[in-house]
């Protein structure tokens, strides 16, 4: 059996990024690119196969990209998606830090009380006071938020990290995360919508437009979202919460009447409501029925006609009172007559006899 280091996190492959800008040349070869709001989502990856495989599910252009202070070229695609379907796999995958990025790498981190690189308290907080992210990202450091997201109709198990350095995108994110996260516990997957959202705020006489990316259950009804965790069969396909269950066929219950009246003895008749009985059929009424039938067949009744059978099967009179009689030859007289077995007496066919089911 395998073993684990305790202290490793158990993460999924990162296939790519979801984002929502892109950067731009600038006109001035001694300046740096151009950032760009998008107004659709940008996939962006190390495989030209997963971006080939969005841009034909999304739409775009695949094509050729490096990072900025990044030496290795990777691939992406401005998509025409201004939504996204994606399903969140289970735990807490929302990943939340002030930071500060320079050419070295990450310079500070900070979860808004303390920098975790030196240790020290809030050293944005402490220098410009509760409005610190309103100052420009050279100043201060960027709220980030990254999310790993299933995107399930592209290729491969793993993970698509979205992130955003926006402050109002971390507030919005954060909160529609955690409510969820309340009510399944983050036991189970869950299907999400993803779009971008074009916001304003107004800050000491100033209109600020920004863009945030709203993360919401997509689930046919809010219960769906606040009832625990659901089925991978249904994080797949959601609208299958809302269908209703099919009702099974009712069970066809046997014509024990009909059977009854081929029955040829009253015993088989009983044997016929017995059977009923045990299959939970045997009503009143069926046995009101199946005991008429009984009785008509021990009194010699057809079952199936309703006749009576002839009980003597002497033949009766002509038209003229005569009855019919057979003429033998006169035998010799030294001859013993033919043994009276030779001429047995006649009988109904078991399916002839009265009861016994002829039609």
């Amino acid at each position: 059996m395998g073993s684990r280091i305790l202290t490793m996190k158990r993460q999924a492959a990162e296939l790519g990024r979801i984002r929502t800008g892109y950067s731009r040349p600038n006109p001035d070869p001694k300046k740096g690119n151009i950032p760009v709001k998008s107004k659709t989502f940008v996939l962006t990856s190390h495989s030209r196969d997963y971006v080939a495989a969005a841009a034909k599910l999304y739409g775009g252009k695949v094509e050729q990209w490096t990072p900025q202070r990044q030496s290795v070229a990777q691939w992406r695609v401005i998509t025409e998606a201004r939504e996204l379907r994606a399903i969140l796999p289970a735990g807490d995958v929302l990943n939340q830090a002030n930071e500060m990025w320079t050419g070295g790498g990450c310079e500070r981190r900070c979860d808004g009380v303390t920098e975790q690189i030196t240790r020290r308290p809030c050293i944005c907080l402490a220098k410009y006071g509760e409005d610190w992210h309103t100052r420009p990202p050279t100043q201060v450091c960027r709220p980030t938020s990254r999310i790993g997201v299933f995107l399930p109709d592209l290729p491969d198990l793993g993970v698509w990290r979205l992130e955003t350095k926006s402050y109002y995108a971390a507030d919005v994110l954060a909160g529609g995360l955690d409510t969820v996260l309340q009510a399944t516990g983050g036991t189970g997957m869950l299907p999400v919508r993803m779009w971008i959202e074009q916001r304003t705020a107004v800050r000491e006489g100033k209109t600020k437009q920004f863009q945030v990316v709203m993360l919401v259950p997509a689930l046919p009804k809010l219960r769906h979202a606040l009832n625990g965790p659901i089925s991978t069969a249904a994080a797949l396909d959601p609208s299958s919460l809302d269908r209703p269950a099919i009702e099974a066929a009712p069970a066809t219950v046997p014509d024990y009447v009909a059977e009854a009246k081929l029955c040829r003895t009253a015993d088989d008749v009983i044997a016929v409501y017995q059977r009923a009985y045990a299959a939970g059929n045997g009503t009143p009424e069926l046995s009101s029925t199946l005991r008429a039938i009984a009785a008509d067949i021990a009194a010699g009744v057809d079952t199936t006609t309703g006749e009576i059978g002839d009980q003597d099967d002497e033949p009766g009179p002509d038209a003229d009172g005569a009855y019919p009689a057979e003429v033998l030859d006169d035998e010799p007289a030294d001859q013993d007559p033919e043994p009276p077995t030779a001429y047995p007496a006649p009988e109904w066919p078991a399916a002839a006899v009265p009861g016994g089911g002829a039609r």
